[in-house]
């Protein structure tokens, strides 16, 4: 009687320490990242059935999907371009536990390399065109001045203005309808501006 007493209290134990390992496995079968303004949601082999829920910070649920997942790993993207940047979380629910997650999405900060030269140009009579440049990083900006015709330099010049500069061209024996600006910042980004 006391073998048999033995083996089944060995035998409840060994399944509540099963029940628990179930309880902890969830958490360690199941991740969720993001990159950006994209959510995925990774679900190891053994998972089974469970219900992943997409929630905004208050909770509200933005979406819902049922999935199976016995013998191989899933990954659930979610898109989030059209949402608003910030946290959000993500439950994982099966029969034996509920875990939740919690992300934030962020913008992709392009490179300052990657946009263009802010450079705008206004005629102000025929004459003379004011130039403003700005968002600038580093000093430095060679402006040339162009006839639109032939190509040829009219005015060239260096500004080592920080952040940015704005300047008055006064041009001589050529009118504004004639000349175009080509310019070129210390990062090598270029514009050219036609009147």
């Amino acid at each position: 009687m006391k073998t048999l007493f033995t083996i089944a209290l060995a035998g409840l134990l060994s399944t509540g320490a099963f029940a628990s390992s179930n309880a902890d496995d969830l958490a360690a079968n199941s991740a969720v990242k993001a990159k950006f303004k994209k959510v995925n949601v990774l679900l190891k082999e053994g998972v089974g059935k469970a219900k992943v829920t997409l929630m905004n910070k208050e909770g509200k649920v933005l979406h819902t999907k049922k999935v199976n997942v016995s013998d191989q790993q899933k990954i659930l993207p979610y898109n989030l371009d059209d949402m608003p940047c910030g946290t959000y979380q993500v439950k994982i629910t099966t029969d034996e536990e509920e875990v939740t997650y919690e992300v934030a999405t962020f913008e992709k900060r392009i490179p300052i390399e990657e946009l263009p030269l802010m450079a705008y140009g206004k005629v102000i009579d025929s004459e003379t065109i004011n130039l403003s440049v700005i968002g600038l990083e580093e000093p430095g900006v060679e402006v040339k001045v162009r006839h639109n015709i032939t190509d040829q330099i009219i005015h060239s010049e260096f500004v080592s203005q920080e952040e940015g500069f704005r300047k008055n061209y006064r041009l001589r024996g050529v009118t504004s309808d004639q000349v175009y600006f080509d310019l070129k910042d210390s990062k090598g980004r270029s514009k050219k501006l036609y009147f």
